[in-house]
């Protein structure tokens, strides 16, 4: 239910792009399983998460609702991130436990990890999410974070939902190595792979990661695979840097669609 209200949010709001009714839009369409996999994974109203700008499925899973969205997508009085100052799917809520984020990416990276020191040194029990993307793993500010989680030995979990494309470069272009969790042993904490099309996984892993975090056993990176199968952005053509067919055949690995499947073999 999560995962099919997020999408069809998404999908509207790119209707009223396209009718001039609003400036901008960024999306998630095909992220949906690792979200909200991770969202149910935690203890939401109590551990922190500081999301980006294609988390809309994870911001609804920790309790965000679609018209606080529209209230920043049309930039409207009662807007609760920013009194509709700040631009949209810049995700805040302190009653949820949802951290402001900066506009540059990688800048949530030393801020998560200053808020799970936070969380350490007053002898809570909560756990830091920190999402991105592998694009932003190529800035300095996930290098400095990270290398921060492993020294302190901090309760912080950083989610790297790899979708292959940062805008227009792929990955190879990105780094050299085929995972972004092979660097998780130089800065001395856990790395793990999961298939982020598929939700239960997805929450399994976190669910994973944020019982390490929770019992003293340190930091993890997690990498999800995943896809998006719309533009960077509603500014973006993603036909100039690929192929058709490409989106088509991740089309049919679809989160939603699998899990449909999964339940419709299940009787449920």
């Amino acid at each position: 239910w999560q995962m099919v209200r997020a999408r069809r949010t998404d999908e509207r709001t790119w209707v009223l792009h396209r009718q001039g009714k609003i400036a901008f839009h960024i999306s998630g369409i095909g992220q949906e399983g690792i979200q909200v996999g991770a969202a149910y994974a935690l203890r939401r109203g109590y551990d922190y998460v500081h999301l980006y700008y294609r988390d809309l499925a994870f911001a609804f899973g920790m309790g965000y609702t679609p018209r606080e969205f529209y209230l920043a997508v049309f930039g409207k009085a009662g807007e609760p991130t920013s009194g509709a100052r700040q631009m949209p799917s810049h995700f805040s809520s302190p009653q949820l436990g949802i951290l402001s984020s900066s506009s540059p990416v990688a800048t949530q990276v030393p801020q998560a990890a200053g808020a799970a020191l936070a969380c350490k040194l007053r002898g809570e029990d909560r756990v830091v999410v920190v999402t991105l993307g592998e694009g932003s793993t190529s800035e300095g500010d996930w290098y400095e974070g990270l290398n921060w989680a492993g020294v302190h030995h901090l309760p912080l979990i950083c989610l790297v939902e790899n979708n292959i494309y940062a805008i227009s470069e792929p990955i190879q272009l990105q780094m050299a190595v085929p995972n972004v969790a092979d660097r998780a042993p130089m800065f001395g904490i856990t790395g793990t792979i999961v298939d982020g099309n598929d939700v239960l996984a997805s929450y399994r892993t976190m669910k994973e990661a944020a019982e390490r975090a929770r019992n003293g056993g340190g930091a993890t990176l997690v990498e999800a695979k995943t896809y998006r199968s719309v533009p960077h952005s509603s500014d973006d053509d993603d036909r100039t840097y690929r192929t058709r067919a490409e989106v088509e055949e991740w089309k049919r690995r679809d989160p939603i669609l699998r899990f449909q499947d999964y339940l419709r073999d299940k009787g449920l």
